[in-house]
């Protein structure tokens, strides 16, 4: 099989050019999390002196109220009197908003908040933009390897890692549209931008043809619907992690650094349903692919199944995401608890994807490491 040199060189560049912008948009993301929360706390500040001020005034408004009453009792005292006892006016008693803004600090002013709001908005804008950049160059790595080596690029641990990544941010990027979302990318961009950094200092390979064992159809079919499963289930339990931690935090409760961290969050009905939405997709795809992996082992190995190491926790990936749906659906353990089994199944398909394809020795070993 001839490999084009010139096409696998464009095609690492791609690679690094993609990392980088993942990178960016990460150190974006980052700064614009930071500034959605501290508008969150100025605005809570905001409130919270907003409402001191409120007590003050009607504090005030209430002890004028018993000096007109004493006066009125005694008939000695005159609106002067009145006005002149406590400094208190007619629009003290009842005063407009401003008077209260002009009351603030410059940093709690609706003003001030709102332009912090704008900037703040204007780097989402720029996260999604690089994201989307960012995802376009990724595919064009994808496409420009395959085209290198002739045939379909995830032949090898660092080309798998490359397509699982690919999809998992396609469907983010669908799923994380509306600007309430986009607090997200930090959470979602952190796992792709390390998985991806890895995959280019430990798990490159050069551009290269295909062990005879995987030379067949069934090795498109299987393995590209086991990435696309894989990279939905990654959304899947990273969305469940953030709803772990904002329920332990709920909004106007955050407390410590966890807390700060948890700030900028959604809601926790936002979380869990994202987290349910993308484990409804991940399950049949990841099943689909074990049952097409299954067909291919009875056609390669004379057998449907064997126990594999690869094949036995992929199996209990599988069963990890049927058992978060179903505790989810169960009353008593929707919550929490559903929420640890799907980030526990997120785990075993890192675990699978990394321990079992580099350490232990299986029918499964074709991570091009060797």
């Amino acid at each position: 099989m001839q490999i084009d040199p010139q096409l696998s060189e464009f095609s690492d560049l791609a690679f690094r050019s993609a990392e980088a912008l993942y990178l960016l948009a990460l150190a974006v993301s980052l700064v614009y999390y930071g500034m959605v929360r501290m508008s969150a706390d100025r605005r809570r500040q905001r409130a919270e002196e907003l409402e001191k001020l409120q007590a003050e005034h009607s504090a005030r408004a209430a002890s004028t109220t018993k000096v007109t009453v004493g006066a009125g009792a005694t008939g000695d005292a005159t609106d002067s009197d009145v006005a002149d006892a406590g400094e208190i006016t007619g629009d003290d008693i009842e005063p407009d908003f401003a008077s209260f803004e002009a009351q603030l600090p410059e940093r709690l002013r609706s003003e001030s908040i709102s332009k912090t709001l704008d900037r703040s908005n204007k780097l989402g804008g720029i996260t999604q933009s690089l994201v989307w950049l960012a995802i376009a160059i990724h595919a064009v790595f994808v496409i420009l390897r395959g085209l290198a080596a002739n045939r379909f690029p995830w032949g090898n641990l660092f080309e798998y890692v490359g397509v699982v990544t690919l999809f998992a941010m396609i469907v983010a990027a669908l799923m994380i549209r509306r600007k309430a979302m986009r607090v997200m990318w930090p959470w979602i961009l952190t796992p792709v931008a390390g998985l991806l950094f890895y995959a280019g200092t430990k798990l490159y390979a050069e551009t290269a043809p295909v062990v005879p064992a995987l030379q067949s159809y069934w090795f498109v079919i299987h393995v590209s619907v086991v990435s696309i499963g894989a990279g939905i289930g990654l959304i899947s339990g990273m969305a469940s992690l953030m709803y772990l931690l904002r329920r332990k935090y709920p909004k106007g409760e955050e407390k410590g650094w966890l807390g700060t961290v948890a700030a900028p969050l959604p809601d926790v009905t936002k979380l869990d349903a994202l987290a349910y939405r993308t484990a409804v997709w991940a399950l049949p795809i990841f099943g689909l692919g074990i049952i097409f992996g299954a067909i291919w082992a009875d056609a390669a190995w004379g057998r449907f199944w064997g126990w594999d190491p690869k094949e036995t926790v992929s199996f209990i990936t599988w069963i990890l995401y049927a058992a978060y749906l179903h505790a989810r659906a169960t009353p008593g353990w929707r919550g929490p608890k559903s929420a640890w089994i799907n980030v526990f199944a997120f785990a075993t398909m890192v675990f699978n994807l990394f321990f079992i394809n580099m350490v232990v020795s299986g029918l499964h070993s074709y991570a091009g490491l060797n």
